[in-house]
């Protein structure tokens, strides 16, 4: 089964290279999609030299409406979300493809390692771990993570959410249409904000994205079913 990788940027001229490459190392990997979106640093450039293909927003839509763009041109039957920022460590996707591709589940979420010092409150992850398990029944460990692999046969029942909320709608979409989700620990790493304002302003962002995402799915449970036993787990 091939697997193509959707990779949403902006401004991340310095790591984007490195993702891309840790990620072309992949003999599974048979596509890579950098979606820039409205960067106005080097980018494209940067991604195109890296050998991945770039397809771009003149202005900036958001991380949602990239990853719809980027799933537009997408044959691969196995999809892939690499935040674009991961750098060297992308090569670890490979731990969320295999479950997929073995079919032991049809999606799988990354875990990362637990960071040392600071960084935010817990309040976004705390919103996004509460919500997902008042409408799915599933306690998630890893509610934000954008690294992703799933079939392609999903994508029909996931209603990407704009912004910061994208990930959080997909986990709930796929429980909802009865999808198996499956977390996995691996050796990955974000940039990491820590307590700054430009720290507290993206998690702001992050938190309005994750409500509204959230209150989109709640006025919609009323008609769903709520399982009563997860068809999820943890790796």
């Amino acid at each position: 089964m091939t697997v193509g990788v959707i990779i949403p940027a902006l401004n991340e001229a310095g790591r984007i290279g490195k993702t891309v490459q840790a990620i072309r190392s992949l003999p599974e990997v048979s596509q890579i999609l950098v979606v820039d979106d409205g960067s106005t640093d080097e980018t494209v450039s940067e991604a195109l030299r890296a050998g991945a293909r770039v397809v771009w927003h003149k202005e900036n839509y958001g991380k949602g409406q990239a990853l719809r763009t980027g799933l537009q041109s997408m044959k691969s039957e196995i999809i892939a979300f690499v935040d674009a920022d991961i750098g060297e460590y992308a090569d670890e996707l490979r731990k969320l493809i295999a479950p997929v591709r073995e079919g032991q589940t049809d999606m799988t979420i990354a875990v990362f390692p637990a960071v040392e010092g600071k960084q935010g409150l817990g309040i976004v992850k705390g919103l996004a771990k509460w919500g997902i398990r008042r409408l799915t029944g599933f306690s998630t460990a890893a509610p934000l993570s954008g690294q992703r692999v799933l079939r392609k046969e999903l994508i029909s029942y996931l209603h990407l959410a704009d912004g910061y909320g994208a990930e959080v709608a997909m986990t709930i979409d796929a429980l909802r249409a009865g999808y198996r989700v499956l977390e996995v620990p691996v050796a990955m790493h974000n940039r990491e904000y820590g307590r700054t304002l430009r720290g507290f302003l993206h998690r702001g962002k992050q938190f309005l994205h994750v409500v509204r995402a959230l209150l989109e799915r709640w006025k919609d449970s009323t008609e769903l079913p709520r399982p009563e036993d997860s068809t999820s787990s943890w790796r």
